[in-house]
């Protein structure tokens, strides 16, 4: 029996538009639309030079030169990679859960403190071999804790863990100008807000003369720490087929409240580690300002990455690089820097919607078709 027809689109009922999930989104349609969202952000952000009165191509190659084009300007971007891998990967396997993690910057602030608190006041004298790595567990716990606290109210009492870790942010943050002001400001700082300087034994090591310190090492280490645990364990596969579909899960006996807990636990030490990074590798002291919003900035680099570890370490590099060259023109240009995070807008931008064109198909069907039938959707 032959299926009826539907009535052509008239004046009186003219055709829509409507959006329709696709069977099974394409992994190079996936890679082509990062590729895409990249140059397109480039394009606008050109736009908007040329309408400044800049030379666009002149811009961009002052920036690539700044990021890439000399071992102290690599070195300077491999530096920036660190915090941007680390928190993009606590961030990425929230997500891989769709548990919305926006708190690690006040993750990565919690796991500073937490290791300034360790050097300064707890294991002052200790040697390097038991300060450095007495650090490195207080800013995992830290981070972990603030991450903990969105995970248990999710988990718990079904409390949407957007709005607490990103209200998390702001008290991480202000508990750290607090302490720089107050109990832990350094009394002979000439009143600058800030501790006093770490020991000698909790400075991370450096790569000969460059600022590139060990931080990177644990970056690199979390990555394949991360893509071990995605791809090699069963707590892995839970994570995946909960962020495919909970009830599904919760319907096959897995833990999901226990798991939803673990996973904001480990994001957030992932970025704790990153604070713990920055203060024993980069500023050797907890002052203002710590970061200049790299937990933000993980959100791109997780979704530019597709959420996957390599993705993810490739994109934090080159992101690096784009924060790298804002400073650079502005040294050397005169340009404002705030041109590095107007691009990492852009792109975020076009990713979301490209990302929509990925999963969805527009489809043109007429009021009187009804609905399709099941089959022919998929």
């Amino acid at each position: 029996m032959t299926q009826p027809q539907p009535a052509a689109a008239s004046p009186e009922h003219p055709a829509v538009l409507r959006l329709e999930a696709r069977a099974a989104p394409s992994q190079a349609v996936a890679v082509l639309v990062s590729i895409v969202s990249v140059a397109l952000a480039l394009l606008v952000g050109g736009l908007v030079l040329l309408a400044s009165g800049e030379d666009p191509i002149a811009v961009y190659r002052v920036m690539f030169t700044g990021a890439f084009g000399s071992r102290s300007s690599l070195a300077e971007t491999l530096v920036k990679t660190i915090p941007l891998l680390l928190t993009g990967l606590g961030v990425g396997i929230a997500f891989r859960m769709q548990l919305w993690n926006i708190g690690a910057e006040g993750q990565l602030y919690l796991g500073a403190i937490a290791a300034t608190g360790i050097a300064l006041f707890v294991l002052p004298d200790a040697p390097a071999s038991v300060l450095i790595p007495a650090m490195v567990l207080a800013g995992l716990a830290g981070g972990a804790v603030c991450g903990a606290i969105p995970g248990f109210l999710r988990a718990r009492l079904g409390v949407n863990e957007i709005i607490t870790s990103l209200m998390l942010n702001y008290v991480a943050i202000l508990l750290a100008d607090q302490l720089v002001h107050g109990p832990w400001r350094n009394p002979v700082g000439f009143g600058f807000p800030g501790t006093e300087q770490l020991p000698d034994a909790a400075w991370l090591p450096r790569w000969g003369t460059t600022r590139v310190h060990l931080g990177l090492a644990f970056g690199l280490v979390a990555a394949l720490l991360v893509w071990v645990v995605l791809r090699r364990t069963r707590w892995g596969y839970e994570i995946g087929v909960m962020g495919g579909n909970e009830r599904a899960a919760r319907y096959a006996g897995m833990a999901t409240a226990r798991n939803i807990l673990l996973v904001m636990a480990f994001s957030g030490a992932l970025a704790g580690l990153a604070g713990m990074s920055e203060v024993a590798g980069i500023g050797h002291q907890l002052q203002r300002n710590l970061s200049p919003g790299y937990g933000y900035t993980a959100i791109i680099v997780a979704w530019l990455g597709h959420l996957h570890p390599a993705g993810i370490t490739l994109v934090a590099f080159l992101l690096a690089g784009l924060l790298v060259g804002g400073d650079q023109i502005q040294m050397s240009m005169g340009l404002p820097a705030a041109i590095a995070p107007m691009l990492q807008g852009t792109i975020l931008f076009f990713l979301l919607g490209g990302e929509a064109l990925g999963r969805y198909r527009l489809v043109r069907r007429s009021p009187s078709a009804g609905p399709r039938p099941r089959a022919e959707a998929r």
